[in-house]
């Protein structure tokens, strides 16, 4: 177990060298203490933390902080686990049918953008120097996801997680708060299901 020197107790995660950018460590430190205390007695936590918290956390760049690679996999596992807890109380309280019902919705709608054309599926940006993300890797991705819906292909929920696409610009490129608000109704989607 490392210790950070720092504070001198042990450290949740490995930190990179003093002069290469990690994770703000405190900002990690505080948000797994919630995620625990949340996780194992919520009804009693303060905070409420589900798997969308999780998705949605960000932490700020800082020099010698915690290697973001060990954090991003530790935050995946997070979220796999409250997905699946959600899932269960879903179950628990409405029942099977309730959670299939919720599940085929989202698959529903999510399938709905995945059918359009290529080119098609995303919106453009409407300023010429906009960021975007290139149109046939995002294609390629959806293209994909087709097939783990629809022909049981595999998938890991952890490929979509990751998924970087090249930069494009304007209007050569999809919209990138699009693509990525549409790629995390994915994620809810493969990790409520596997």
């Amino acid at each position: 177990m490392a210790v950070d020197i720092r504070r001198q107790i042990p450290a949740a995660f490995e930190r990179v060298a003093h002069s290469r950018y990690g994770y703000n460590a405190k900002q990690v430190d505080q948000f797994f203490q919630r995620a625990r205390l949340s996780f194992e007695n919520r009804a009693e936590a303060a905070e409420k933390i589900g798997s969308t918290d999780v998705r949605a956390v960000s932490f700020d760049p800082v020099k010698g902080g915690y290697d973001a690679n060990a954090v991003d996999a530790a935050l995946d596992r997070l979220e796999d686990a409250f997905a699946r807890r959600e899932r269960d109380e879903l179950i628990a309280a409405e029942g099977e049918e309730a959670w299939l019902l919720k599940i085929g919705k989202l698959s529903g709608v999510l399938r709905g953008r995945l059918h359009r054309p290529d080119g098609e599926r995303f919106r453009r940006p409407d300023k010429k120097r906009a960021r975007s993300y290139n149109i046939a890797e995002v294609d390629a991705l959806c293209v994909s996801l087709i097939g783990y819906l629809e022909n049981d292909k595999p998938l890991s929920v952890d490929n979509v997680r990751r998924a970087a696409f090249s930069e494009a610009r304007g209007r050569d490129g999809y919209e990138e708060a699009q693509v990525d608000a549409f790629l995390d109704r994915v994620v809810e989607l493969m990790a409520a299901i596997d």
